[in-house]
């Protein structure tokens, strides 16, 4: 848990630029919905519809391609960076992080059902101009909310790639597979003070299910 977590923090600290290529993927696609250029011609009664050219196609799937990057990147990052913001050892913040991802997946749930309901209803009876356009003014208007904050956020140091230490684990797991468990966790090789860095929360009880 704690080694998934340091994945995500390693990459939210580009978190900035991932939502500067989500904002200009919908951006791309809201104006290839809104300019005549961009978009093939609508169709005129029972008249054979004309193809979309190569440069619109690319234009189309080019926005998607970005946009599915920036999506990917940023839900990651929002869950872990929210949640980095909280010092667990401090007794009255720890209580503050089950909040933090209560509230995390509500407005989630909430702004999915906005999006099937609300947007989908405008995008088949305004157009998919605003259809298109409310979703990529929100995430811009969000951009600009997390740029003003960023002084105040509370971040955590890069500690180095952490699949070095995933291959690392893997590695060293292979070498011993033959190796008899011990009875006593304690005698566990384990570093504080090497292991201090990524050790956020403390480390993970000693668990006999995957032995």
């Amino acid at each position: 848990m704690e080694q998934a977590r340091e994945i995500e923090l390693v990459h939210c600290n580009s978190e900035e630029q991932i939502a500067d290529i989500f904002t200009k993927a919908m951006t791309s696609l809201t104006l290839s919905t809104i300019l005549p250029q961009l978009r093939p011609p609508p169709c005129i009664g029972e008249q054979l519809c004309q193809q979309a050219t190569l440069g619109q196609l690319a234009i189309l799937y080019g926005s998607l391609l970005l946009g599915a990057l920036g999506s990917g990147g940023i839900r990651p990052c929002v869950a872990a960076f929210g949640a980095n913001q909280f010092d667990e050892i401090d007794l009255k913040q720890s209580t503050k992080t089950w909040k933090y991802f209560n509230w995390y997946y509500f407005v989630m749930g909430a702004s999915i059902l906005a999006v099937v309901t609300v947007i989908v209803y405008i995008q088949d009876n305004i157009g998919w101009g605003w259809g298109l356009g409310i979703p990529t003014i929100s995430m811009f208007l969000s951009i600009i909310a997390f740029v003003l904050g960023y002084p105040l956020y509370r971040h955590m140091d890069p500690v180095g790639s952490p699949f070095t230490r995933l291959l690392q684990v893997s590695v060293g797991a292979f070498r011993k597979r033959y190796l008899i468990m011990v009875s006593d966790p304690n005698l566990l090789y384990q570093n504080e003070e090497l292991d201090a860095s990524i050790f956020i929360d403390g480390r993970l009880v000693h668990s006999k299910q995957m032995a």
